[in-house]
Formats: C-alpha cells, sequence, structure tokens
C-alpha cells in the first residue's frame, strides 16, 4: 500500500513538471492558455450556466491537451530524425490536424454559447 501511495505521488509530481514544462518553454500553449483565460473572464462576465461551463471547460481542455500531445509528437520525432524528412513531415501535419479538428469544436462551442449573449 505504501509503495502504490508514493507512486501516485510521484506520478502527479511528474504530471505536474510536464505541465510546467509545457507553459514554460511552447509558445502554442501559453496562446492557448491567454485565450481559455479570456474565455474564462468572459463566462464569469456574461454569467453563463453550469451546462455551458461545462462545455466551455470540455473544450478547452480538448484544445490544451491536443496541443500538449502535438506538442510531444513533434519533440519525439526531432529527437529520432532532427533532418528534414517528409514522412516525419507528414506525421507532424497529422498530430498538427488534431489540434485543428479540437479547436474547431472550441470555435463552435464558443459560438454556441457566446454569440446568444452578445447579440
Amino acid at each position: 500500500m505504501k509503495k502504490f501511495i508514493s507512486g501516485r505521488i510521484k506520478a502527479v509530481y511528474y504530471s505536474l513538471k510536464g505541465a510546467f514544462c509545457l507553459i514554460k518553454t511552447e509558445h502554442s500553449i501559453q496562446a492557448q492558455l491567454f485565450f481559455s483565460f479570456l474565455f474564462i473572464v468572459a463566462g464569469f462576465y456574461l454569467d453563463i450556466s453550469k451546462v455551458e461551463w461545462m462545455f466551455q471547460i470540455l473544450a478547452i481542455s480538448l484544445v490544451l491537451t491536443t496541443e500538449s500531445l502535438n506538442t510531444a509528437i513533434e519533440k519525439i520525432l526531432d529527437f529520432i530524425h532532427p533532418d528534414y524528412n517528409e514522412k516525419v513531415g507528414y506525421i507532424k501535419d497529422i498530430s498538427a490536424g488534431a489540434v485543428f479538428f479540437a479547436f474547431i469544436f472550441a470555435l463552435f462551442t464558443s459560438l454556441m454559447i457566446y454569440l446568444p449573449k452578445l447579440l
């Protein structure tokens, strides 16, 4: 039991370490966090409902998660094959496409929440 608890504490430590590493070094994550903050402020200002909060948090989490995974994939590929390679570029494009899908979901979610309140 003691080993289990210490293992979970280490897992949380490494998770936080990774999150702070992303925040410190990745401009895309910093930009996503900035826009997330703006939408959170807008949510409080426009008094969105609990359901709207759930969708907004889901959208923010989805974008941050896919952006983080995209960054990890790019770092791995750059480590494995630092020179330009067409196949590596294709994999990076697909990974970036996942971020695009998350962004589209977040965009439509934001429009559905905020457009009626602003019109």
